[in-house]
């Protein structure tokens, strides 16, 4: 199979070019910039050079390959406050892709998220829909796809995709703002729950779905199904020297800045349908494990 992926020489997609490859298939990688180009062609891969914004060389490659994995997303945007013009122009490429891949039953796999489904007062699985939303909105007409002749699927990423590959997520935001302000902090009592998967795994399960995901099928890309936020805190807390205390939550954007909203929702996940439906099992290191063995703290 002939994958095209964006945000290939990110994060997730470094690890999945090379098990797309391993596996036998070939991999054209998006790439917008010379050092990401530099990657890809060391790794094995083709390049493409582009970006979400040129809509016209993104479906020239989805049509020109077997399948797609769209990865990427202006995470810059998002952080310099655009989060809009982010969440936009992911779902104009997209449908970009939708309307290249319709009617040829070519697998499209984007990323999604579980935080979508927090607040729900239960733990979330694959059958719970959100009916509109950012983001939401790209992970529903994706799955629409399905009625288009496309084999799309969505993977729900957990906030938390950790490893030594994790030099700009969350778990590394979290550490510099409790290294910056002297406190490792957690909202109230910190009970509040994050789900996590380890970024091999979950480029494990990239990979399967493109492979062999049914049409309209959602994926959990959750190895932990949910890790109170205090022990998260603990464990930064401990490895950095610093208190662990609770911030009230009228003061969490102050302390957390764009992650005030996120570190207070309780959003504990499930995968068991994911496993069941692919044969997915992760196995690396959950993560308090992964925070334990000190990568990002020798990294920071």
């Amino acid at each position: 199979m002939r994958v095209f992926v964006t945000g290939a020489s990110g994060h997730i997609g470094s690890p999945l070019v090379a098990e797309l490859l391993q596996a036998g298939h070939e991999v054209v990688g998006l790439a917008r910039s010379d050092s990401s180009a530099a990657a890809l062609e060391a790794a094995g891969a083709e390049v493409d050079r582009g970006d979400l914004d040129d809509l016209d060389g993104l479906a020239k490659a989805a049509a020109s390959a077997d399948g797609v994995v769209h990865l990427a997303f202006k995470h810059e945007a998002m952080r310099t406050g655009d989060y809009a013009g982010a969440v936009d122009a992911d779902l104009r490429a997209i449908e970009t892709f939708g309307d290249a891949l319709a009617d040829t039953n070519k697998p499209l796999v984007i990323a999604s998220g579980t935080l979508q489904l927090a607040g729900l007062g239960r733990v979330g699985t694959e059958a719970d829909v959100v009916e509109a939303g950012p983001r939401v909105d790209a992970e529903n007409k994706t799955i629409g796809f399905a009625g288009r002749g496309i084999r799309s699927a969505a993977v729900r990423l957990p906030p938390t995709v950790h490893s030594s590959l994790d030099h700009h997520g969350f778990v590394p935001t979290l550490i510099a703002i409790a290294r910056d302000r002297g406190i490792s902090g957690y909202v109230g009592d910190g009970s509040n729950r994050w789900p996590a998967g380890h970024t091999l795994d979950v480029a494990h399960l990239f990979r399967l779905a493109v492979e062999a995901a049914p049409a309209g099928t959602r994926l959990h890309a959750v190895g932990d199904e949910g890790v109170p936020f205090r022990q998260i805190a603990e464990v930064i807390g401990s490895r950095l020297g610093v208190p662990v205390a609770s911030i009230a939550p009228d003061d969490a954007a102050a302390h957390f800045g764009f992650l005030g909203l996120l570190v207070q929702l309780d959003n504990p996940t499930s995968s068991a349908w994911t496993r069941q439906l692919l044969g997915w099992e992760p196995v690396h290191p959950g993560l308090i494990d992964d925070l334990n063995e000190g990568h990002y703290f020798a990294a920071s």
